[in-house]
């Protein structure tokens, strides 16, 4: 594929949402690279989306998509092993690779004994891959990350290893804008809280003396063309915003200024109260109608839909409110084959000529 064809401000998820089958990365990394699309981001899950394993497959089947977790959480590994993953996955894709952090969710850490994160284990962790990435031997460090009498990797170590922030509260957005290359924000965001997180993440910059400028910021759009089946359609987007209403629904109603009581009169729902495990793995068709009901058109409408002219002309909106990529959220290359080639020829002119690392800004 030429470099010229690359769209280096379009990212999508591999293996988007749930699976069973890891393999078929092997196949959508080549066919996202073949559309055109720059970065493909990794959602970690504690099944078959082990971070460094599907990532490793995604670096070994490319050559120039740009590749992040977004987001594998700080807690769940020893530091020398997520420093060493992100050094591995980096060299071995010649510098296409950023790591992506995140909070998780606090009742899972709780459920199978974690303690939940906070903003000063981010940013102090965050210090230490810094640290480590350029060859530094960490003696005695005690902080809000934890308690390490000896961290290394290579004295000749050297990396600039970009450190992406996955967002939603306001204070994770300050914290972004503070220590991070770039963020991604979130599913259904309204134009409103896309505009409110930006203006967090230029705050939280500005307090640290950084040019909010040089930091990556990524929406994530749910994008579902009408050219997919209408079941396929009910669960990448009706399922899909169940499924953040059961983890973290609050954060989302705070930033969106939703309204608490529809959130309220959802999980009250027998259904929902009933149901075990994420709504858009094992929903019925019957049960996502049901769903429907209860969550308002105009919570679905933060999302890209309709025909893939439709779609591709909201993709192409965003970048008016002021991101600098488009994560195409929900959907595999192939379902977004037809949006991609509508998005060509609508493509913002000012759109900038990023490099594939979704972390730089140049």
């Amino acid at each position: 594929m030429s470099t010229d064809r690359q769209l280096n401000e379009l990212g999508f998820y591999a293996l988007a949402g749930h699976t069973r089958s890891p393999r078929d990365v092997v196949q959508e990394i080549p066919a996202a690279e073949a559309l055109g699309l720059g970065v493909g981001f990794l959602s970690e899950r504690y099944n078959y989306k082990e971070a460094g394993a599907i990532v490793g497959a995604m670096g070994a089947v490319s050559e120039t998509l740009g590749l992040a977790t977004a987001a594998t959480n700080h807690n769940t590994r020893h530091p020398l092993l997520t420093a060493s993953l992100a050094t591995t996955l980096h060299t071995m894709t010649g510098g296409r690779f950023a790591l992506g952090l995140g909070r998780g969710v606090d009742l899972r850490f709780q459920a199978i004994g974690l303690k939940k994160v906070t903003s000063a284990q981010i940013e102090d962790f965050a210090g230490l891959m810094r640290r480590l990435w350029k060859g530094e031997a960490i003696l005695g460090h005690d902080g809000p990350a934890g308690s390490y009498p000896y961290l290394h990797q290579e004295s000749y170590f050297d990396f600039d290893i970009p450190i992406i922030l996955v967002a939603i509260g306001p204070k994770t957005l300050e914290l972004a804008g503070r220590v991070a290359d770039g963020v991604v924000l979130h599913t259904y965001f309204s134009d409103r809280a896309l505009e409110t997180a930006l203006d967090a993440i230029a705050r939280g910059a500005k307090s640290a003396g950084r040019d909010p400028a040089s930091i990556r910021v990524w929406s994530v759009l749910g994008t579902i063309g009408d050219h997919l089946p209408a079941d396929v359609r009910l669960k990448k987007t009706v399922g899909r915003l169940a499924t953040y209403l059961q983890g973290y629904g609050d954060a989302l109603i705070t930033i969106n200024d939703w309204d608490p009581g529809v959130l309220a009169r959802f999980r009250a729902d027998e259904m929902v109260r009933s149901f075990l495990g994420a709504i858009d793995d094992r929903a019925s068709t019957e049960q996502l109608e049901h769903l429907a009901t209860l969550i308002p058109d105009e919570w679905l409408a933060a999302a890209a839909t309709g025909t893939p002219e439709q779609c591709a002309a909201e993709v192409a909106r965003q970048f008016s409110l002021g991101v600098s990529g488009v994560i195409l959220h929900g959907a595999s290359p192939d379902e977004l084959a037809p949006i991609v080639d509508a998005y060509r020829d609508v493509r913002p002119a000012g759109v900038r000529n990023y490099p594939a690392n979704p972390g730089w800004v140049a």
